[in-house]
């Protein structure tokens, strides 16, 4: 069995086959899908797809850093209330982190927003959902200025070599492995061999980052296969033991 550890499924790209698209997963061997939320706009999807396919999606609820404002602590009260109010329907704190990709102007905000949801994650005891785009340094900074660092997954992880032994000096943390290392020009294949056996999650990231041969097509959880094919001709591991080593690692953070 694989776990598709982070999956936008319940997106308006895959209306009004959803369902379709949790069955091709299931075909593939996908036995379960984590659903990390976007934003206010995005729960009620999420909350609909999980309630009619409970048995092979989990939940995972934070507001991304793209859609962090000026008013932080406002903009994620939503968010943080759901988790309150029920903390069993959720696995994760995520999707959260920083993106200084887009827009370096609201870096202040989203620090603010990450260490909040980060702090609330603690509270709950649960893993946080990591999203770090060209914003390393100011994510481990916010990190290590927590009185606890929440376990979690730096998911779509892209870095080098350097930077997996950063994170893992942090703390307590996964790295999210998608379709990116199936491309030509991904230095990803390189730096796999860094990432500790009991550290490393598959994910599809679905709709976006494709895997080759599916490069520039919507994305779904069932072509988590071509990445995990792939990652384990990487590390020379038979498909079925990579499958069993994910698996295993994704049930122990998310306590699936």
């Amino acid at each position: 069995m694989l776990i598709d550890t982070h999956t936008h499924l319940y997106l308006d790209e895959f209306q009004p086959d959803v369902c379709l698209a949790v069955d091709r997963a299931k075909a593939a061997g996908v036995g379960m899908m984590i659903l990390p939320n976007v934003d206010s706009s995005t729960v009620t999807q999420m909350k609909r797809l999980h309630k009619s396919r409970g048995d092979v999606t989990a939940m995972a609820m934070g507001l991304h850093p793209t859609e962090v404002g000026d008013d932080p602590e406002k903009e994620i009260e939503p968010f943080m209330n759901l988790l309150s109010e029920t903390p069993g329907d959720f696995v994760a704190v995520g999707e959260i982190g920083m993106d200084l990709y887009w827009d370096k102007s609201k870096l202040e905000s989203q620090k603010t927003a990450f260490r909040l949801q980060c702090e609330e994650a603690v509270r709950l005891d649960l893993p946080v959902i990591i999203h770090c785009r060209e914003a390393l340094n100011e994510t481990l900074d916010v990190l290590r200025s927590l009185k606890k660092v929440p376990a979690g997954v730096f998911h779509s992880f892209g870095g080098t070599a350097d930077d997996v032994v950063r994170i893992c000096e942090t703390g307590d943390f996964y790295f999210g492995i998608n379709g990116i290392v199936t491309f030509k020009n991904s230095r990803l294949k390189d730096v796999l061999p860094s990432i500790r056996a009991d550290r490393l999650l598959l994910e599809t990231d679905s709709p976006y980052l494709a895997p080759v041969p599916f490069r520039g097509k919507r994305n779904e959880s069932a072509f988590i296969r071509h990445t995990a094919a792939y990652v384990a001709n990487i590390l020379d591991m038979r498909l079925e033991d990579l499958e069993d080593l994910t698996t295993g690692n994704a049930k122990r953070l998310f306590r699936l």
